[in-house]
């Protein structure tokens, strides 16, 4: 098999961002394995070059959106009819192995995972350093490992599983899914033991103790694993380390990045010369006047009916034409090329420097609130209705706010009747933040829910994206393709 990442040398991996500031961007000469990871400030590099990763085109912008929100019920293409014919088809389920976006992402995501196994193998040969800093980047390069492979096991089923930077063959054929999930498990177990409980400074927003344990209890509960998913979620709920914002809509404002209720995020950061920002923002943003973005992830009808009646989450999850946007600079004025015109307002941010594909915004991969839901899942799938409970209405009871006569807290105990009132808030909760495609799937409910709006969805083949044809092509047997493509 051709490596699944392609072009990358050594100088590339480390002259990147780090977390919210960007460090040196000096050109500092090339790079070898022999002249590379011998200082302290290298092996650092190295490990924000794992995070740089995330922000990139391949891994949470363009096909992440179309493979997450666009492909759900929650979401169509959006934008001009014309434009990206290749997000068409996601949405239509008309792709093929040839469609740019699994492509796109098995790139991303390995680079992502090549990284980081660069920094696992090469830290622990770092001549000096600080011991303790040592430990701890290696458990932040295996968390970050661990979600590479998540995104792309629940995309892809069997992947390749490769520990090792420079693999000896890449005629490398697809590993059991279940040993994909063991490895993920493993590291983000590692991660857990190591990582701490926050940090100050530059340094927030790397991966924490708490991510690694909400992390896990979200693997769990993709495995059907309840009892495990339900204790490590409530390991993390009863630390006291993350809380509910009060203001549902301010989670999504600069102000609301790195709170309370953040668990991990994608760090973004607009700087003059660029370097620090992703383009998550612009091809979600307003097309047209004014000109802020591409237009694309469209809220869906079906989203909109939703939502309960006088649930505020509705106006803070949508931007529609003659609305004002959220900073108040302007109204959204109607783009006639564009059908049924409407945004994600959650991915709004306001101008900043070095224009739109600079943009700012963090992108919130785990919330506290989904936190909350898993362990409400969980518990009522191991018979602990009445607790459940408890977690589905703390997350009510802030979508709440001071309205008034709605979103009422729910009091069955039917685990069944419990389960679908889960199921929904998860919806109206974490809409357009790209975890819609990922439950339907795990739930068992694609069917179910896309044939109704999408006649094309095949039950048996479209849970899962098929493998890119070209990977197919050049690893000379070794990987089989998905069934049904």
């Amino acid at each position: 098999m051709k490596s699944p990442l392609p072009a990358l040398l050594l100088a590339g991996v480390v002259l990147v961002a780090s977390c919210n500031e960007v460090l040196d961007r000096t050109p500092q000469a090339e790079y070898t394995l022999e002249n590379f990871f011998q200082t302290e400030e290298q092996a650092v590099q190295s490990v924000n070059a794992v995070y740089n990763q995330l922000r990139q085109w391949q891994t949470h912008v363009f096909a992440y959106i179309g493979m997450t929100d666009i492909v759900s019920d929650d979401a169509d293409k959006g934008s001009i009819p014309s434009d990206a014919q290749f997000l068409a088809d996601i949405d239509n389920f008309t792709y093929t192995p040839t469609n740019v976006a699994p492509a796109t992402v098995w790139s991303g995501y390995y680079t992502g995972i090549f990284r980081a196994n660069l920094a696992i193998q090469r830290i622990p040969d770092v001549p000096e350093m600080d011991e303790d800093l040592r430990t701890r980047l290696i458990a932040e390069a295996r968390f970050l490992r661990a979600y590479y492979y998540f995104n792309l096991v629940r995309w892809f089923g069997d992947v390749p599983l490769i520990l090792e930077s420079f693999p000896e063959n890449f005629e490398i054929p697809r590993t059991p899914r279940d040993e994909v999930y063991a490895q993920i498990e493993s590291d983000l177990q590692a991660a857990a033991g190591i990582l701490p409980a926050s940090y100050s400074g530059v340094d927030v927003g790397r991966a924490t103790s708490g991510a690694a344990r909400a992390m896990l209890a979200k693997v769990a509960l993709t495995r059907r694993d309840f009892q495990t998913a339900a204790d490590l979620a409530l390991q993390v709920i009863n630390s006291g380390q993350y809380a509910l914002l009060p203001s549902y809509s301010e989670i999504f404002t600069a102000a609301g990045e790195n709170s309370s209720e953040s668990i991990f995020e994608v760090q973004a950061a607009a700087f003059e010369i660029g370097g620090g920002g992703s383009q998550y923002n612009e091809v979600q943003g307003v097309r047209g006047t004014p000109n802020l973005g591409w237009g694309f992830n469209r809220p869906s009808d079906d989203l909109i009916a939703a939502f309960e009646p006088g649930d505020p989450r509705r106006e803070a999850t949508i931007l529609y034409v003659g609305e004002v946007l959220p900073d108040g600079s302007a109204i959204v004025e109607d783009n006639p090329n564009i059908e049924g015109e409407r945004y994600n307002q959650k991915a709004f941010v306001p101008d900043h420097p070095g224009g739109n594909g600079n943009g700012p915004g963090n992108v919130r991969v785990l919330r506290y609130a989904d936190l909350l839901l898993i362990a409400a899942e969980a518990l009522n799938e191991i018979g602990q209705s009445e607790q459940a409970l408890e977690y589905l209405n703390q997350v009510r009871t802030r979508a709440r706010g001071n309205a008034s006569g709605v979103l009422p807290d729910v009091t069955t105990t039917d685990q069944a009747a419990l389960r679908e009132a889960i199921y929904h808030e998860r919806r109206v909760e974490l809409a357009l933040e790209q975890h819609r495609w990922f439950d339907l799937v795990r739930t068992g409910r694609a069917a179910e829910e896309m044939l109704p709006l999408k006649p094309n969805f095949t039950p048996g083949k479209n849970e899962l994206f098929p493998i890119p044809q070209t990977e197919v092509d050049l690893s000379q047997g070794a990987l089989e393709q998905n069934p049904g493509y």
